[in-house]
């Protein structure tokens, strides 16, 4: 049985088609996640789902991702694209933001070698030192901070202590060089097209250090993943920042278990695996 978030998203995104001209008879939904997107032809729709329990209005997000996407792809690095004709947006239907991106045709059960994720994301690090555009300056710690906000009283009494972990992490971390980042470089953002490895999904870039994506991509893709990246690595800012993505995703699993209660279980055995 579809979820409302789903559903509303569905709705959202065939609107927002029709409005465009573009085929919507036949929506197929491809992920329902964070966000949601459905496939109608050759463009797919993205539109926030679970993401909207922590950014109510996504828009900014949602533009930050076409902006990061349309600048990399000027640049010929591989990223999936999102469309021109139509704009990409965000346009809106039903309350909700909605982006179009161009199909991009990927084997979902290849798995790509330490080195072509590491050297991929190498060249996308590569080329957003150049990117312009304006970005958040502490992006997963404003975060966890609008996380608690908003939904701090479901956390089973840890927002404080979060709170203060968070803190702690913010004020240990050496200086380091700052730059434009993707923001959630795990493997599952990597998709392998016939051309190679293919990045999607830059909507959560800030301006921070490489160690922030490199922490992601060894807590979420191995060892081997950092130990290929071509380039020095901070250890000290990656092992900060792997503690801050293990406490964003205690806070993250709690959000998750708001749009499905069964999942309630995992968000407390996170919070007292990070605690223990």
């Amino acid at each position: 049985m579809t979820d409302p978030y789903t559903a509303s998203a569905v709705v959202a995104a065939t609107a927002v088609a029709r409005g465009l001209g573009l085929p919507a008879d036949s929506p197929e939904v491809l992920h329902e996640r964070s966000n949601v997107l459905v496939r109608m032809g050759h463009v797919v729709a993205r539109v926030p789902a679970t993401a909207l329990l922590m950014r109510p209005d996504a828009t900014a997000w949602l533009a930050r991702d076409v902006a990061l996407s349309a600048f990399l792809t000027e640049r010929d690095v591989r990223v999936v694209s999102p469309t021109t004709d139509p704009p990409a947006g965000p346009h809106f239907a039903e309350g909700l933001p909605v982006t179009l991106w161009h199909w991009t045709p990927h084997d979902p059960d290849h798995r790509h070698s330490p080195g072509e994720v590491a050297a991929s994301l190498a060249r996308v690090h590569s080329a957003l030192r150049d990117f312009p555009g304006e970005l958040p300056a502490r992006g997963p710690f404003e975060e966890v901070e609008t996380m608690l906000r908003l939904h701090g009283d479901v956390m089973d009494g840890a927002a404080d202590r979060i709170r203060a972990e968070a803190a702690r992490i913010e004020a240990d971390l050496p200086a380091t060089p700052v730059q434009a980042l993707h923001g959630d470089a795990h493997p599952g953002n990597l998709i392998a097209t016939a051309d190679g490895p293919c990045w999607l999904d830059f909507e959560d870039s800030w301006r921070g250090p490489l160690a922030w994506d490199l922490a992601i991509l060894a807590k979420q893709g191995g060892p081997d993943l950092l130990a290929a990246y071509p380039a020095e690595v901070d250890e000290a800012a990656i092992a900060s920042y792997l503690r801050l993505r293990s406490l964003f995703a205690v806070g993250w699993r709690f959000l998750i278990a708001k749009r499905f209660p069964h999942r309630l279980g995992e968000a407390r055995a996170a919070l007292a695996g990070y605690f223990s």
